[in-house]
Parts: structure tokens; sequence; C-alpha cells
């Protein structure tokens, strides 16, 4: 039964994506455990499958309610915008956390590290290098974004699509470049506290890359196909902020933990 009503709110009609991302959540995290205990993958597959079938039908339904069905009114997007607002300020006390952990455990040594910041043993990464890089390449892509949005606003079709297009090449060159970075690494997430605040925290990082450029990589496809306007593009818009928070948050990273933390 249809859920639809004259009222200024929209109350969706009934889906078994929650069920079936809740099922995907819990086979991908018991996969995860297999694979590290018994060197099995084949659970993790499964939940990484499951997962991506209900993304991909649960965007189709949002994508539908929103651009072709009208149901995404103007009180409705109001409180989208302040869902992913608040979303946001979750993730900043998200990363807050590990920034907490990082500058406990650099600003006062104890003397199993050595008394010294970084511990004795550990070779940090050198911050003039692939960090720097990485910096220049999210920077870019924050004007990349910025340049796509402000081509929707001026109804200019093609600028945005370039803009977007360049954002979401720039976001996997990034995850590239750190999976390169997480390869040739001379310590690991086992040595000392050193090596957890460090991988937790931009591996966490690593991950939003990942999201972001998700979202941005659907937001592209969404334009293509004509589905944002001027006044109707909450969807990139939403993108985009989520990639502005990706950006500030590398740089206290690289500053507290590649520069000052080296």
């Amino acid at each position: 039964m249809s859920t639809h009503a004259n009222h200024p709110y929209h109350l969706v009609d009934q889906s078994p994506w929650p069920l079936t991302g809740a099922l995907g959540a819990l086979v991908t995290v018991s996969g995860l455990l297999k694979w590290f205990h018994h060197y099995n993958s084949s659970l993790l597959a499964l939940g990484l499958l499951i997962t991506t079938l209900t993304m991909i039908q649960w965007w189709r339904d949002i994508t539908r309610e929103g651009t072709f069905q009208g149901l995404h009114t103007y009180p409705v997007t109001l409180g989208l915008r302040w869902g992913m607002i608040l979303f946001i300020v979750s993730e900043v006390f998200f990363f807050l956390s590990f920034f907490w952990a990082f500058f406990h455990s650099s600003l006062a040594p104890t003397t199993e590290l050595g008394v010294m910041w970084p511990p004795v043993g550990i070779i940090p990464f050198n911050p003039l290098q692939i960090p720097l890089l990485n910096t220049a390449i999210l920077l870019a892509s924050g004007v990349t974004v910025t340049w796509a949005h402000h081509g929707l606003m001026e109804g200019n079709h093609s600028q945005s699509l370039q803009g977007l297009f360049f954002t979401v090449i720039l976001g996997i060159y990034f995850t590239i470049l750190q999976a390169y970075e997480y390869i040739e690494a001379p310590f690991a997430i086992s040595d000392a506290v050193y090596g957890s605040t460090f991988f937790v925290a931009t591996g966490f990082h690593g991950l939003h890359v990942l999201i972001g450029t998700t979202f941005l990589l659907i937001c592209l496809i969404r334009h293509a196909s004509f589905h944002f306007s001027v006044n109707h593009h909450f969807g990139f818009e939403a993108a985009a902020w989520y990639w502005h928070f990706v950006d500030v948050v590398w740089l206290f990273l690289y500053i507290s933990i590649y520069w000052w933390g080296s």
C-alpha cells in the first residue's frame, strides 16, 4: 500500500533494501573475520555482492523518486540538507577521536616508545614526497568539483560534466597513490601506537575517499543522463559537501601526522 498523502513531507513506500543492506553488512563483516583467520574470501565476496546490489537498487529507487516522481519537494529537500549536515558533523567527531589518540600519544610519548616521537625504530614517510602529491591532488579535486558546481548553477551542462569527470579521476588517482604508499610503508599497523594511529586515521580517510569518489561517480552518471537542473540538484550538492569535508580532513592529517608527526 502506498504511503503517499497530501502532506509536505515524504514517506517512502515499503522497501526490502534496508533489510538486504543489513544482511549484506552482516555477511561482509563475517566474511572479513573469515578472511583474516582462515584466509578464505568467499564469504566476503558474497557480502560485498549483496551490499553492491542493494546499493544499486536502493539508489535507483531514490533517483526515481527525486527525479521522475517529483517527491523531493522543497520541504523534503530541506530535510535532506539538514540530514547531510548532521551526518558530516558526526563524521567530524569520528575523525576527532583519531586526532585525539594521535596527539595524546605524540605530545607525551611514554618510556615504551623511547620517550620520543616517532618511536624508536620507526622510519616515517617523507612529507614532501607522495603525501605532498596527494595533498595537491585533493586540493585540485576541490577546485574541479567547485568548477562543476559553478557550471551547474550557470546551466552549463558540458562544464559540469567535465568538472565531475576530472574530480572522479583525481579521486581514483589519490587512492592508487595511497595504496602504493601502504605497500611501500617501512612500518606496519602493529608497530606501536604510531603504526596504529597512522593506518587507522589515514585508512579511514582513504575509505571516505572511496565513498566520496563513488558518490561523485553516481552524480557524473546522473548528470550525463540530465537528472540535474539549475534548481534541483541536491544530490550533487551533497556529494560536493562530502568531498570538501574529505579535503579538509586530509589537510589536518597531512599537517599533523605526515609533517608535524615525522
